[in-house]
C-alpha cells in the first residue's frame, strides 16, 4: 500500500507538471510567457522603421500615444514612438491578438500634447471621443499624466502611465481604477540608498535641481541610506536653477567636503554639464543617479572621464536575462538603417526608460491575451495583482493602488566595456530585491486598508 502510494504522488507530480506546461508556463500567478508570444524569439523585425511604420487598419486594438512630438519635448515622442512601434510591429507580425474570439493588430494612434497642459487634456479627449482608442499611454511628465489620469477615469478607458514618477499620483486624490502605473515612481528610484549600503563610501553630496522631482528623489535617497547604512553622512545638500550653465560655485563646496559621492537626479542638460564640469576640475568622484548612463551623456563625458558613473533605474540595458538579449541583439541589428531622427547614437540601443517602456508594451499585450478582451473592467480585473515575467524581471501590479512593483537595477560604468565603444559603458548589473524599494501603501488611499 506504501509503495502505491508513492508511485500515486509520482504520476500526480507528473500530471501537474503537464497542466503546467500545456497551460502557458504559469506558477501561482505570474505569467512566465505570453500565450504564443515567446519573448526570447523577436520576429523578422528587418521591415520596421520608426520614421515610417507600418500601421494596420480596420478592426483594430487601437493605444492612443500621448506625448510631445513637436516642441521643446519631442524628443520624449521620439523615443517613445519607436518604443510603442516596435512592440505593435512585433505582435503584428506574430498575428496578432485573440480579441472576443478574432485575432486583431495593435495600431498605435499618436496625440501631440506639445508637453503644453490644456492641449495634453485636448489630446487625450479626443483620442477617447473621435479616434475611439482602447487604451491610452503615456505621457511625460507628473503635472501632465494626471490630466490624463482624470480623461481616463472619465472616459472608462485604461491608461498604462509609465513616465509620471510623483508619488502622489496614485494617492487618495488621485488614484482611479483605470489607470496602472507600470513603471517606477520617486520612492523605488531611492534603491540608489541600498546600493551603496552595500558599499563602502560612506559621505555623499547631494546636488540636485531645484523642483518637486528633485527634492523628491533626494529624500527618498536619504530615507533609504539612513534605513541601510545608518553610518552614511550627508556632508552637503544643494539644490540649483534648471539648465544651469554654471556648476563652479557648487562644484567648489562639493570637492571641499570630502564627499565620496555625488548624488543627483539630473536630467538633460544638467547632468551633461554637471558631470562634464566635475572632471574638468581635475576630479574623479562618482555622479550617481538615475539618467547617467543617457548615450548623450556618456559621449559628451567622453572616453574614460564616464568610468565610475553610477545610474539606479527599473531597468538597464545589461540586464542578463534570455529576453533581455533578444531584444537588444534585434534592436541593434536594425538600428543602422532607421536613419531620420534615429541616426544618432543615442537610439542604438534600448536603453533607461526605453528599454523599461518597451517591456511593459509587451505586459499590456499579454494582459490583454490573458483577458481575452478589451472590455475595461474585464482589463482591469486581469491587470490587478498580475504578476508577469518581463524582459528585465518579474513584476507584479499591486492591486489597491495599481502601482507596479519590482526589483530595481543599478550599474557603474566602466572602461573599456562591450556596449560603447571608447567611451564608459555597463559594468554588472546590481538588482536591488523589490522588498527593499517597494513604495509604500498610499495612507490615504482606502482600497489600501482593506
Amino acid at each position: 500500500m506504501k509503495q502505491q502510494k508513492n508511485d500515486g504522488s509520482i504520476v500526480a507530480a507528473f500530471l501537474c507538471l503537464l497542466v503546467i506546461i500545456f497551460t502557458g508556463f504559469t506558477s501561482g500567478n505570474v505569467s512566465y510567457a505570453m500565450p504564443g508570444f515567446d519573448m526570447t524569439k523577436m520576429s523578422d523585425m528587418s521591415d520596421y522603421n520608426p520614421n515610417n511604420p507600418a500601421v494596420p487598419t480596420g478592426d483594430t486594438i487601437k493605444i492612443g500615444l500621448i506625448e510631445a512630438f513637436s516642441g521643446p519635448g519631442a524628443l520624449s515622442g521620439d523615443a517613445y514612438n519607436v518604443v510603442s512601434g516596435w512592440v505593435a510591429h512585433d505582435i503584428n507580425k506574430r498575428g496578432g491578438i485573440l480579441v472576443d474570439g478574432k485575432k486583431k493588430k495593435i495600431q498605435i494612434i499618436k496625440g501631440d500634447d506639445q508637453s503644453k497642459p490644456a492641449i495634453t487634456k485636448k489630446v487625450a479627449e479626443k483620442l477617447c471621443l473621435e479616434d475611439k482608442v482602447n487604451f491610452l499611454a503615456g505621457v511625460t511628465g507628473s503635472h501632465l499624466t494626471l490630466i490624463v489620469q482624470n480623461v481616463a477615469q472619465k472616459y472608462k478607458i485604461p491608461f498604462m502611465s509609465y513616465a509620471g514618477y510623483s508619488d502622489e499620483l496614485m494617492n487618495g486624490a488621485n488614484f482611479n481604477r483605470y489607470t496602472f502605473r507600470v513603471r517606477q515612481n520617486t520612492s523605488m528610484l531611492g534603491a540608489l540608498g541600498y546600493y551603496y549600503a552595500q558599499r563602502p563610501e560612506k559621505k555623499f553630496y547631494i546636488l540636485c535641481q531645484d523642483y518637486a522631482f528633485g527634492h523628491a528623489w533626494a529624500d527618498a535617497v536619504k530615507d533609504n541610506l539612513k534605513k541601510h547604512k545608518p553610518d552614511a553622512e550627508i556632508v552637503g545638500e544643494e539644490y540649483h536653477p534648471l539648465f544651469l550653465k554654471d556648476f563652479a560655485p557648487y562644484l567648489t563646496k562639493v570637492l571641499g567636503s570630502g564627499a565620496e559621492v555625488i548624488l543627483s537626479a539630473n536630467w538633460g542638460v544638467d547632468i551633461i554639464n554637471l558631470i562634464k564640469q566635475v572632471r574638468e576640475l581635475g576630479s574623479n568622484i562618482p555622479v550617481a543617479g538615475y539618467e547617467t548612463d543617457i548615450p548623450v551623456v556618456i559621449g559628451a563625458v567622453k572616453g574614460k572621464a564616464g568610468a565610475g558613473l553610477v545610474v539606479a533605474n527599473d531597468h538597464c540595458l545589461a540586464i542578463d536575462t534570455p529576453e533581455n538579449k533578444a531584444l537588444v541583439k534585434a534592436w541593434t541589428e536594425q538600428w543602422p538603417k532607421w536613419g531620420g531622427a534615429y541616426e544618432s547614437r543615442l537610439w542604438q540601443y534600448p536603453t533607461g526608460s526605453m528599454g523599461a517602456t518597451t517591456a511593459m508594451y509587451y505586459w499590456l499585450m499579454d494582459i490583454i491575451e490573458r483577458a481575452g478582451t478589451v472590455d475595461p473592467e474585464k482589463i482591469i480585473a486581469t491587470w490587478e495583482g498580475d504578476e508577469y515575467r518581463a524582459i528585465n524581471g518579474v513584476v507584479k501590479m499591486r492591486a489597491c493602488d495599481h502601482q507596479v512593483v519590482r526589483d530595481m537595477a543599478v550599474a557603474e560604468l566602466v572602461y573599456p566595456n562591450k556596449w560603447f565603444e571608447g567611451d564608459a559603458g555597463y559594468g554588472e548589473v546590481f538588482m536591488v530585491p523589490s522588498q527593499y524599494c517597494t513604495p509604500p501603501l498610499p495612507d490615504d488611499l482606502e482600497r489600501c486598508k482593506k
